[in-house]
């Protein structure tokens, strides 16, 4: 296979089947046999003379050549005994007690099975509201996403992936304005990506700043109005501050809905790009345009021929897909199969634009997007005519949208997801975004960074006799090519990475794969960290005005542990302290102490990477252990361990805690030692080196220790997080809003990447979406 280190180190540490000690049975090769091998024998389903062996082939083939990969689950799952091979699935959450827990039930086992759920809140009465059957009052939906996202947390997907969920509600829902905040405490509902429902009538009343009908889910009844134009500027408010919440068009959701007798389409998958009936599922793939290019005499071009052939054999297989999957539940089993909905899309778009030439923010590349969606679609919608004709259409065709046509085996044809972890595997740029970074560090063994740069560009470098490690090092440092000088202009216009694109251009992007797409398009708007909110309100206008179906946005930056409070100036907003801290310094009280007691310091948090030092302590009960980290900003925490002959391991470590805390508060480090030092246990014994009286004693010394070192610079510096380059960790002179940095990958360290309407990491291919 012409895959990476990478992509094969992602491949053996997500994928491959492992025994009950986590040691790998299969080898990659083997793991492409086995889901060709499974795929394939749906054949005989149709066809009782069916040559699988020779489907089998192609299916290997068309995936081992990285032409075509299908959505995770199918690698994890095809061929073994869970079977499950479907990423998305929507589950309805109705407003009875029973039917939201027979909903987390419902999610619990999707997640376990490796896939990801989507809900609509909309159903629930607005908090507050009476409870007939009790007397008691409704905790409203918000109440009860948190019940669902504390679930989630609890359920590992088969030990590999992860639940992620989608939450929506609809914009004329009475609780909208606290779903609207319910995120910008980073730390709550982690487990959910959400999005307003938006409908036209809201999005007519935003351009004449009116009005609009918040109406009860239960009754239907109108149960207040508010100001349209108010309600938008709150979701651009909470979306330039988190990135959450994003967009959908639900009208233009029902609008494409191929099966409008089933009822409305209410919610999406995770990523927001496959809007389904309530216990739908759908099967996802990606065609990488990289592998349908030829040379010609003056470049490259799209090979139109081999990227016909793939469809075909793509939609084969993902419609196979359907017939062996084994799904979680029989609801789910009975509806997939009603509608039989696959999702084929693309990946290295923009790599591929970086080969013919074409900038990724110009009409030329707009134009493109379009050419190649549309053969996609077209040769898609022709494979589906012609396996109807040998499987029979889908049973909802006579009361599809589609029933006066030529009849079709799939209700829809057509997704751009997010390949995140496909992407990294296939060595290309994920979907339909711009390349995210043209360089990175990669941490290895032993904390060595290497350099992981883009092939395309280094090609190209080379060929020009540019390319050096000191100027991919200028190219991190600076995050883009754009002001790395010696780079000829003309390769910085092609070579543009997400932040250099105007979000105007990636809505103009997503707009153009939309046309051409049944379902929808996963996409993120990439913002600078100094993008303003009129910015943000300007992509989701053009995103309803060129008729994407939603939108997401991500500000660089914009999630960290301390969020800036909106509408506060910003220089006014990092000096300003709290009016009564203000009164207590205007009184004369100007102590750490005072302002402690005043409850307006909190700890700064914990940083991702420390240095340290852990000593051996002989005390009167035995050995204690004390280890002192550090990082650019000093002492930041201290631990502490008892050895085996026992001791006092709670109190010692309550001390060490209450330690960190206060260090982290910004509490004088000399007042805390000469708190603790001196201090005298019963059990004390003399010894060389350190003289100690007790252990909250030993733990003040420890600490002294290691400040006298940094006063002297005895001690090395902290070094970066693992991955971390330009957006790595804050430097120790930045403001608090210059540090409001992208957050880092919980498996590995390295910087995450906001796109596809997700979050991932080409380190190690985790994903947050699963």
């Amino acid at each position: 296979m012409p895959i990476s280190e990478n992509a094969r180190a992602v491949l053996e540490r997500r994928y491959l089947i492992r025994d009950e000690h986590g040691e790998a049975v299969e080898t990659v090769d083997e793991l492409f046999h086995r889901v060709a091998d499974a795929v394939a024998a749906a054949d005989v389903r149709f066809d009782p003379q069916a040559d699988v062996a020779d489907t089998a082939r192609s299916f290997y083939r068309m995936m081992t050549e990285l032409d075509f990969l299908p959505n995770s689950p199918t690698l994890m799952n095809a061929g073994r005994p869970l079977g499950q091979l479907s990423a998305c699935f929507v589950l309805p959450v109705a407003d009875s007690m029973e039917d939201i827990f027979d909903a987390i039930k419902n999610a619990a086992l999707i997640h376990k099975s490796g896939g990801g759920t989507g809900f609509s809140f909309s159903r629930l009465r607005a908090k507050g509201s009476t409870v007939n059957s009790t007397g008691g009052v409704a905790s409203g939906p918000i109440s009860f996403m948190k019940v669902f996202n504390a679930a989630t947390e609890a359920v590992k997907q088969g030990g590999t992936r992860r639940g992620a969920n989608m939450g929506i509600l609809r914009v004329d829902h009475p609780d909208i304005l606290e779903f609207i905040t319910c995120k910008n405490d980073t730390k709550e509902i982690t487990n959910f990506n959400i999005s307003v429902g938006l409908t036209e009538s809201f999005m007519e009343a935003v351009e004449s700043d009116g009005s609009y009908e918040l109406v009860d889910p239960a009754s239907r009844r109108v149960t207040g109005r508010l100001n349209a134009r108010e309600v938008f500027e709150a979701i651009v408010r909470s979306a330039w501050q988190t990135g959450e919440p994003g967009i959908l068009f639900l009208d233009r959701l029902n609008k494409d809905n191929p099966c409008p007798g089933q009822g409305e389409i209410e919610s999406t998958n995770p990523c927001g790009e496959q809007p389904l009936l309530p216990y739908e599922a759908c099967n996802l793939g990606s065609i990488n345009l990289v592998r349908h290019l030829r040379r010609t005499g003056t470049g490259y071009a799209l090979d139109r021929a081999k990227l016909e052939q793939t469809i075909r054999t793509a939609v084969h297989f993902l419609d196979n897909v359907i017939e062996v999957n084994q799904y979680p539940l029989p609801e789910i089993d009975a509806m997939t199969k009603k509608t039989r909905k696959i999702g084929l899309g693309v990946m290295g778009f923009a790599d591929m634009l970086l080969y013919l030439g074409i900038p990724y923010d110009s009409d030329e590349g707009v134009a493109m997007a379009s050419q190649v969606m549309e053969l996609v679609q077209t040769i898609g919608h022709q494979e589906s005519q012609r396996l109807a004709q040998v499987r029979g259409p889908f049973p909802l065709f006579a009361e599809s949208v589609y029933r006066d046509g030529a009849p079709l085996r799939n209700a829809t044809v057509t997704t751009i997801a997010p390949t995140g972890t496909l992407s990294i595997i296939a060595g290309v740029s994920s979907g339909v975004e711009p390349v995210f970074a043209y360089a990175y560090y990669r941490n290895v063994m032993d904390n060595t960074h290497l350099i992981e740069t883009n092939q395309i560009l280094r090609d190209k470098l080379t060929e020009l006799g540019l390319y050096s490690d000191e100027l991919m090092r200028q190219i991190i440092e600076h995050g883009s090519l754009a002001h790395v000088e010696g780079i000829p202009e003309a390769v910085k216009r092609v070579f543009v990475c997400a932040h250099d694109v105007s979000p105007i251009w990636h809505v103009k992007m997503q707009a153009a794969f939309q046309q051409f797409t049944d379902n929808a398009v996963s996409k993120t708007v990439n913002f600078p960290n100094s993008a303003t909110q009129e910015e943000v309100a300007e992509v989701y206008r053009l995103a309803y005005e060129l008729g994407c179906k939603g939108t997401t946005i991500y500000r660089d930056g914009s999630r960290d542990e301390q969020v800036l409070n909106i509408g506060v100036d910003k220089a006014k907003q990092e000096t300003a302290l709290p009016d009564h801290v203000e009164k207590l310094l205007e009184s004369g009280c100007d102590s750490t102490a005072c302002l402690l007691r005043s409850g307006s310091i909190k700890p700064r948090p914990r940083p991702d990477v420390t240095m340290g030092y852990t000593e051996k302590v002989k005390i009167g009960c035995g050995n204690l252990y004390i280890t002192v980290n550090y990082d650019e900003q000093g002492v930041c925490e201290v631990f502490t361990n008892t050895g085996r002959a026992g001791g006092c391991p709670s109190q010692s470590e309550a001390t060490a805690r209450l330690m960190s805390v206060a260090l982290r508060a910004g509490v004088d480090s000399d007042e805390l030692i000469r708190q603790l030092k001196g201090i005298r246990c019963p059990s004390t014994i003399r010894q060389q080196g350190m003289a100690v009286t007790s252990c909250p004693d030993a733990i003040a010394k420890a600490i002294e220790k290691v400040m006298q070192a940094s006063k002297t610079n005895q001690i090395p510096p902290c070094p970066p997080p693992m991955g971390a380059g330009r957006k790595g960790r804050p430097a120790p002179d930045m403001t608090p809003a210059e540090s409001k940095l992208a957050k880092y990958c919980p498996e590995c360290g390295a910087q995450l990447e906001h796109e596809g309407g997700c979050v991932t990491c080409r380190n190690c291919g985790y994903s947050k979406c699963g």
